[in-house]
């Protein structure tokens, strides 16, 4: 019997956009129900845009953007911050870089403040380059070099798939690329990207309209206008055959394999994309689903499986190229060739019988709780509208992404699970370290 669609409505946040007259776009979202605020400033600007020789560059930037800024010391922004009752963040992403707080309401023209000095300038200085650099080489030592699987897939699995340096290269750098670093190189990354022209201010949270408004002007409105760089195809053609490759990791216990597949364009072709993003849940998400049921219940080939749009696991906030993954942790003497065929025969059984009785709209609804929860939290709310207002032009999107989940068909889930093909896949295995 064929599954019924799924009736998820979507939701209301309301949303006021305006640009300012130096080209920043400012997103406003009002919810009067706590007195909070979350503020996150988008820049259009991530690890596919560092140039060749300077990997990791777009991470240790966003180190260099809390060393003090135009009118601040060094420390002064953690300060200001806390002192007021908030958190605050920055992260680095493959086609952007964000900077974020939560504080309470009383505090947004604090916030707003502190983000426009620091899109004034930050303090490029020789000292505080060679700190972050020192700072950015024991991230990588903690969280790869010296960590199980560290680095798996989202670092290991896109040289693999992809040719061309800004898909292919490592996001967190060379310890050579990070120290050859310079002040002036880092002043040309700001001049050139952190502009006015090319960012995203969004507000979410207990706030008046009017006046955020004005207290936007008053803190951003001067600040100089510097027009978006014209952003580069980053597209590459799909894969003809198979590619795999494996490496040892000294530290893994066990194997591991991580498998994925090119995806349709998910800003330019959402309508293509969306059934992707239906189908790695259908493959993996609970017990019920698919590959967890066959490989990890019954078949005990694995002992973890997981799917996911997007290298780094966001696929609302990822341009194309982009890819569908599958990535399994697997038991001792475990055989990733059959973990793959597994793979395989489970997407073919989707794409030729269809999906029982109630499994998408279980599915569906499933998804439409994970949406709604990431942006309950104001944050939450803030992050997600600036990202879809710099990549889309629509932050409204969000407001629509639980209904248009709902929507995807059998039929486009079962079409999406057939181009899954084995000529189409790129994979890489993990061998435990001293077994082979």
């Amino acid at each position: 019997m064929a599954a019924r669609r799924s009736k998820i409505p979507a939701t209301r946040y309301p949303v006021e956009r305006f640009t300012l007259d130096n080209g920043l776009r400012v997103v406003l979202t009002p919810d009067r129900s706590a007195p909070v605020v979350g503020v996150a400033v988008v820049y259009d600007v991530g690890i596919r845009s560092e140039p060749e020789g300077r990997t990791g560059f777009a991470h240790l930037f966003e180190h260099l953007m809390f060393q003090g800024s135009a009118n601040l010391e060094k420390l002064a922004h953690f300060r200001y911050v806390q002192g007021a009752g908030g958190t605050f963040n920055g992260s680095t992403h493959l086609d952007y870089t964000d900077y974020f707080e939560t504080l309470p309401s009383n505090a947004l023209e604090r916030a707003l403040f502190l983000e426009a000095d620091r899109m004034r300038g930050p303090r490029l200085t020789e000292e505080n380059l060679r700190n972050q650099v020192d700072v950015v080489k024991e991230e990588i030592r903690v969280n790869v070099l010296n960590r199980p699987y560290g680095g798996f897939p989202w670092l290991r699995l896109p040289p693999i798939m992809f040719d061309t340096f800004p898909n292919a290269h490592d996001g967190y750098g060379s310890f050579d690329d990070l120290e050859s670093a310079t002040v002036e190189e880092a002043a040309d990354f700001f001049d050139r990207y952190y502009a006015c022209g090319n960012a995203v201010l969004a507000v979410s949270g207990d706030l008046d309209v009017a006046q955020t408004q004005e207290l936007v002007e008053r803190h951003f409105g001067s600040v100089p206008a510097r027009p978006a760089p014209v952003r580069p195809s980053f597209a590459e053609p799909d894969l003809t055959a198979e590619r795999r490759q494996a490496y040892t990791d000294r530290l893994a216990p066990l194997p591991a394999v991580a498998t994925a597949w090119r995806v349709p364009d998910p800003v330019a072709d959402l309508t293509s994309y969306l059934p992707y993003v239906v189908l790695a849940e259908v493959l993996t998400d609970g017990d019920a689903s698919r590959l967890v049921e066959r490989l990890a219940l019954r078949d005990r080939t694995v002992t973890s499986i997981g799917g996911y749009l997007g290298l780094m696991g966001e696929p609302f906030g990822v341009r194309d190229p982009t890819a569908l993954l599958v990535e399994a942790h697997l038991p001792p003497g475990g055989d990733v060739d059959k973990v793959l065929r597994t793979i395989d025969e489970e997407a073919a059984r989707v794409a030729t019988d269809g999906l029982v009785d109630g499994e998408l709209a279980r599915t569906q609804a499933r998804m439409a709780t994970h949406l709604l929860r990431g942006t309950d939290a104001v944050l939450g709310r803030a992050l997600q509208m600036a990202v879809l207002e710099q990549q889309r032009g629509a932050p409204d999107l969000l407001n629509d992404l639980p209904r248009l989940i709902g929507e995807v068909t059998e039929e486009q889930v079962r079409a999406a699970a057939a181009s899954l093909r084995p000529e189409r896949r790129a994979a890489v295995e993990v061998i435990p370290g001293g077994t082979k």
